[in-house]
């Protein structure tokens, strides 16, 4: 498995303290990987630097054998690299439909987006199949569940196509059910994309994660498959540990 995405000694500083230090991470094209780690560690930090959302002190972060150094959140988007939110962001007014289709043509003029679409595209049909809101697709998207609006901001993505998708705790708040769908969703993306999953929900995690990093205080702690991460001390201390206090 060749590597996608490569970060070498990463390092993001704000104010002399270190939200990333030293990272060294390595995901594989068509890998799905998670991420995780206390509150505190770095993650979404990390995927802002791979996103150009934040700019690192130093080290690099390449994809595709391209630097991502300096480039501008549109311009890494452009190399193929989308991302979700904690919060969903789709346009409520606008159906299901009309979404995965104004994300579909981001690229085009403006007056072309405005011009009436005709029928569902290809690309559109696909993904609508993929997320399962095909009986939803002429519905506003306002009245999509929780987790509905997550699987639909998925398919934005998807329509966009993307060769690695960051998806930021996308399984929070959803019910067992929503859960469940959403993990047979990673599973099926990533037979044609590259996913990394930052998640806290450890049976979730369990269920469906092959590969896992572990970030402890901006740094990789440990990284291996699920049996191995569970078992390491150092997990439980400064991971599992944590949440067990946190629900005493």
């Amino acid at each position: 498995m060749s590597a996608l995405l490569e970060i070498r000694d990463l390092m993001v500083a704000f104010d002399g303290f270190k939200a990333i230090n030293g990272v060294n991470l390595s995901v594989g094209e068509g890998e799905l990987r998670f991420l995780i780690g206390p509150n505190g560690a770095g993650k979404t930090t990390l995927i802002d630097v791979i996103t150009g959302l934040t700019k690192p002190t130093s080290g690099t972060v390449t994809f595709a054998g391209t630097s991502l150094a300096g480039r501008k959140e549109h311009k890494v988007v452009r190399l193929g690299i989308g991302r979700t939110f904690q919060t969903s962001v789709v346009f409520e007014e606008l159906s299901v439909v009309e979404n995965l289709d104004l994300a579909a043509n981001f690229r085009r003029p403006l007056v072309a987006l405005l011009r009436q679409r005709r029928g569902v595209t290809e690309t559109v049909g696909r993904a609508l199949e993929t997320i399962g809101l095909q009986d939803l697709a002429d519905s506003p998207a306002g009245i999509l569940s929780h987790g509905q609006r997550q699987w639909l901001e998925i398919g934005m993505l998807i329509v966009q196509g993307p060769r690695l998708l960051l998806l930021d705790e996308p399984v929070a708040g959803m019910s067992k059910d929503e859960r469940e769908r959403t993990g047979e969703l990673l599973t099926e993306i990533a037979k044609d994309h590259t996913v990394i999953v930052i998640e806290h929900d450890m049976e979730f995690l369990r269920r469906y994660a092959s590969t896992v990093t572990v970030l402890h205080e901006g740094t990789v702690l440990v990284e291996g498959d699920v049996a191995a991460v569970q078992a390491d001390p150092r997990v439980q201390e400064v991971y599992l540990g944590r949440k067990k206090e946190d629900a005493a």
